[in-house]
C-alpha cells in the first residue's frame, strides 16, 4: 500500500509541484516562453504562406487564364450525347429515343425566344455572318457585356418548333452542335480552297462551316443527303470572342443543327462531323478537339 501511495503522490508531484510552483515539470515562466515561441514560428509560416498566395494572386486575372497560348483549339460537341457515342433507336418505339429528345429539348430551352427579350443582356447582330462583335478588353471597367442573341427556329426542322421529336419519329434523326467555349478565342474563317468540295458550295464569310461524312469507306452510299440549319451550317464570327463566365452571363453559343434524312435502317453507320477553320486543329489524342463521331443505327 505504501508503494502505491508514494507512486501515487509522484504523479501529483509531476503534474503540480506546489513546493516549486512547477505544471507539468515546467514553471510559468517557462511555459510562456515555450508558448510565446511557437506563437511566432507558426505566425511567420503562416504569414510565408499567405505572402505566398498573394503574390500568386496578383499575377492571375479574374477573367482569362493566365497561360492561354496552353489551351487547345476549342472541342465540337453535339446533343444529344450517348455512352461510347452511340446514337439507336427504333421509329416504331417511342420510348428508344424518348431520352434523346429530352436531352435536345432541355439543352435548347435556353434558346427560346422568350428568354432573350431584355435588351438590357441581349442585342440583334443580325441573322447573317458577320465579323467579330468586340466588346472592349477584358480587363477594362466597362463590366457585363451584352450577348448576341440567338433564335431557336434558326435551326429550321430541327428547332422543334414544328416537329417535337426532332426527326426521331421519322427516321430523320436532329444532332445539335455547337464549338465549346474558350475566353477571347477568335475562330478564323478557313481557306475554301482547303474545304472538302462539296462544302466549298455553301461556305460563307465571316463563319466556320460545319461538314459531316461518312467515317468508314464501307459508308458511303448509307448515309444520304445531310441537311444543315443554323446560318448554312456554320458559326458565325459576330458571336466571338467569348469574354468568360464572370463578364458573359448571358452568353448564347451559335449552333449548328445537322439532320441525317436518308440513313440505311438496320445498320450501323459510323459518321464524323469536322468544324473548318484556319485556327481549328484536330488531335490523334482527343477525337473530340475540333470534330467528333457518332455511330448510327436507326431501325424500322
Amino acid at each position: 500500500m505504501s508503494g502505491n501511495k508514494d507512486t501515487d503522490g509522484g504523479w501529483r508531484s509531476f503534474v503540480w509541484n506546489s513546493e516549486k510552483k512547477e505544471f507539468l515539470g515546467r514553471t510559468g515562466g517557462s511555459w510562456f516562453k515555450i508558448f510565446l515561441f511557437y506563437v511566432i514560428f507558426y505566425g511567420c509560416l503562416a504569414a510565408i504562406f499567405v505572402g505566398t498566395i498573394q503574390v500568386m494572386l496578383l499575377t492571375l486575372s479574374n477573367y482569362k487564364p493566365t497561360y492561354q497560348d496552353r489551351v487547345a483549339p476549342p472541342g465540337l460537341s453535339h446533343t444529344p450525347r450517348s455512352e461510347k457515342s452511340e446514337i439507336s433507336f427504333s421509329m416504331s418505339d417511342p420510348t428508344s429515343y424518348e431520352k434523346y429528345v429530352d436531352s435536345i429539348g432541355k439543352f435548347l430551352k435556353l434558346y427560346d425566344d422568350d428568354r432573350q427579350t431584355d435588351l438590357m443582356k441581349y442585342e440583334d447582330c443580325g441573322d447573317s455572318p458577320q465579323p467579330y462583335r468586340e466588346r472592349d478588353s477584358l480587363e477594362s471597367d466597362q463590366g457585363q457585356r451584352k450577348a448576341c442573341s440567338y433564335k431557336r427556329s434558326w435551326l429550321g426542322d430541327c428547332s422543334g418548333k414544328t416537329d417535337t421529336t426532332y426527326g426521331f419519329q421519322k427516321g430523320s434523326p436532329c444532332i445539335i452542335v455547337k464549338l465549346n467555349r474558350i475566353v477571347n478565342f477568335r475562330p478564323r474563317a478557313p481557306d475554301v480552297n482547303a474545304l472538302p468540295g462539296p462544302l466549298q458550295s455553301r461556305v460563307q464569310p465571316n463563319s466556320v462551316p460545319i461538314f459531316c461524312k461518312n467515317k468508314r469507306d464501307v459508308d458511303a452510299d448509307k448515309i444520304g443527303e445531310i441537311n444543315y440549319f443554323g446560318f448554312d451550317g456554320s458559326f458565325p464570327l459576330q458571336y466571338y470572342p467569348y469574354y468568360g463566365r464572370l463578364l458573359h452571363p448571358n452568353y448564347l453559343q451559335p449552333l449548328v443543327a445537322i439532320q441525317f434524312t436518308n440513313v440505311t435502317l438496320g445498320t450501323e453507320v459510323r459518321i464524323e462531323c469536322k468544324a473548318y477553320g484556319a485556327n481549328i486543329d484536330y488531335s490523334d489524342k482527343d477525337r473530340y478537339q475540333g470534330r467528333f463521331d457518332v455511330k448510327l443505327t436507326i431501325n424500322s
